[in-house]
């Protein structure tokens, strides 16, 4: 089953309000076995145009477990705070396994 991964880009408008979600997303991120795999706040654009000013990258074991994360009971209060301190775009991805290769 492959991985799931979640991405939120951050347009930060209350430093202190990212901070207090921070403290109260911390538990359900640990009880969701989530695995924070990058908070960026200076990423490199390739091609496009990127939001925010923060980008955050959650590895978790399946997107069905980063979806039970995402509409969990706990992050959905922790989720109140970032909506008060930041304009986030978020999605949900599938891990790629790459196909075996027969030789």
């Amino acid at each position: 089953m492959p991985k799931g991964y979640v991405i939120l880009t951050e347009a930060v408008k209350d430093e202190a309000g990212m901070n207090a979600y921070g403290r109260a997303s911390a538990p359900s991120l640990a009880k969701g076995g989530a695995t924070v795999l990058s908070v960026e706040t200076t990423p490199r654009v390739l091609e496009g145009d990127w939001h925010g000013d923060r980008t955050v990258v959650l590895e978790f074991a399946s997107v069905e477990a980063a979806r039970t994360w995402y509409e969990s009971d706990e992050y959905q209060e922790a989720k109140v705070l970032r909506e008060s301190a930041a304009e986030t775009n978020a999605v949900i991805l599938s891990g790629f396994e790459m196909p075996s290769r027969r030789e």
